[in-house]
């Protein structure tokens, strides 16, 4: 990084898990750096718990903060996205100078990451949105980056985030991904394809619990087996390591101890919203927002079990051979979810001008972030073979993956009608599939009735142009 004065290289605003641990994540890697909290608290244990050798100062005063940093400064906020961001920028202000930079590293929505950068641009600083992934150990040991913003802004710190972030074969887990908020973008489609594959592996849970009566030992080793196949993933691994967990007051499982009810803190719904908008279908991230807030909805849940007979049908078939299928099914959802994805990506990248390159996205999610898994590998390779590629499904061999796996895919629903256990996830990553191969779809029905009740006109398959017809 340049600087033209003595101070630390990197400010961090917001001293908590993940500024601490990505400030440590710097100091380790040979970069001074100042931190600032409100908290008193934190600024001590900021400083006092630094590693030997690591260069790190920290403050109350935001005055004091900003006198620590080197010009042309660069500080990075660590603090929950909303309000708290832009309360955090009004009091930087009075204290920086143009050509200073601010990079919010929170999961801010990307209408006001874009919305900040306009305001900042009339003062003369640069502002950059950075989707971070990988939690508290990413940010201490290597995460996920997502940049996006001025590209001259990403030059003056990317030494210093590719040395922070995860390394997959030698490559940091970072890129310049665009203008503007691309990267919180980018950031808020990974944590929907998130969203997608969680739902996705709590209903295989689902499945074998409620329905092949699986227990946690169990449960452990089936996940633990998908895990050292094709479906190596961060969250299998963390999925096995959970059902080996036991409560410590009771003495059971763990997971059976805690309630059926999943929070959000928005992103997903984000994803789903922007999809709408833009009109790109992604049916498994907007279900699995549904089923979250259908968990929320515990006490009507309980009554309803009462009053319509909530009891699942206990599984009477062939246990093996049924968890095979729920493996390779839940392997041709994930990779149905990340095409769904891939496209809204694609879709946002000409739509909000971000120049988005698909396979450097996917590059960067193979190490350190939430969704990293070995199937990217296989994304990748088919963004460098087209790099213009509008879905996944369409490369040869994802295609083919999902295809050979449909079966298993409609097994698996079937099995789950017949014992009443809902599984829209993997329903709908089927039905998403079966359309959008499909060359016909009765859509012509729909549009005719468009037409009827509302004089909506409709098209001819045998000629161009825009008809009605008079109905009554």
């Amino acid at each position: 990084m340049a600087v033209t004065d003595g101070g630390c290289e990197v400010g961090v605003v917001g001293l908590g898990v993940m500024g601490r641990n990505l400030g440590y994540n710097m100091a380790e890697h040979g970069y001074s750096v100042a931190g600032y909290d409100r908290d008193a608290g934190k600024v001590e244990r900021f400083v006092e718990s630094a590693g030997c050798g690591q260069s790190v100062q920290a403050s109350g005063n935001i005055k004091e903060f900003i006198d620590l940093l080197r010009r042309p400064r660069a500080v990075i906020l660590l603090v929950p996205a909303g309000d708290a961001v832009d309360g955090v920028i009004q009091d930087l202000l009075p204290h920086l100078e143009p050509g200073d930079l601010i990079i919010d590293s929170g999961n801010s929505r990307y209408a006001d990451t874009d919305r900040r950068k306009r305001g900042l641009a009339e003062k003369g600083l640069l502002f950059m949105g950075m989707g971070i992934s990988g939690g508290e150990r990413g940010a201490r040991y290597g995460a996920s980056l997502m940049p996006g913003g001025p590209r001259k802004a990403y030059e003056r710190v990317h030494p210093v985030l590719e040395a922070v972030a995860a390394k997959v074969d030698g490559e940091p887990c970072v890129a310049y991904l665009g203008p503007g908020s691309a990267g919180h973008y980018v950031k808020m489609v990974h944590n929907g394809i998130e969203y997608g594959v969680m739902e996705l592996i709590a209903e295989t849970y689902d499945l074998m619990k409620r329905g092949l009566g699986l227990h946690a030992r169990d449960l452990q080793c089936v996940y633990e087996g998908w895990r050292k196949g094709e479906l190596n993933s961060y969250l299998l691994e963390i999925t096995a390591r959970i059902f080996a967990r036991r409560d410590e007051k009771s003495g059971r499982p763990l997971v059976d101890m805690i309630l059926d009810r999943a929070m959000q803190k928005g992103t997903g719904e984000w994803t789903a919203a922007d999809a709408l908008e833009l009109e790109v279908p992604t049916p498994t991230i907007d279900v699995a927002v549904v089923m979250r807030n259908l968990s929320g909805r515990k006490s009507q849940r309980e009554a309803a079990a009462r009053a319509l007979d909530g009891q699942p049908a206990v599984f009477s078939g062939d246990r093996e051979g049924f968890v095979d299928h729920l493996g390779r099914a839940l392997y041709a959802g994930m990779i149905i979810t990340y095409a769904q994805g891939m496209a809204l990506l694609g879709e946002a990248s000409r739509a909000h001008g971000y120049r988005l390159n698909l396979g450097e996205v996917v590059r960067v999610w193979q190490g350190g972030c939430i969704i990293r898994a070995d199937v990217l590998r296989h994304l990748r390779a088919a963004y460098q073979a087209a790099p213009k590629l509008v879905n996944l499904l369409l490369d040869p061999h994802l295609g083919k993956e999902v295809l050979g796996r449909r079966k298993d895919l409609h097994q698996v629903i079937c099995v789950a009608g017949e014992m009443g256990l809902p599984v829209p996830a993997l329903a709908v990553s089927l039905a998403y599939f079966d359309a959008y191969r499909s060359s016909w779809l009765p859509a012509n029905l729909i549009q005719a009735e468009r037409d009827f009740f509302g004089s909506h006109t409709y098209e001819r398959v045998d000629r161009p142009g825009v008809f009605h017809t008079e109905w009554e």
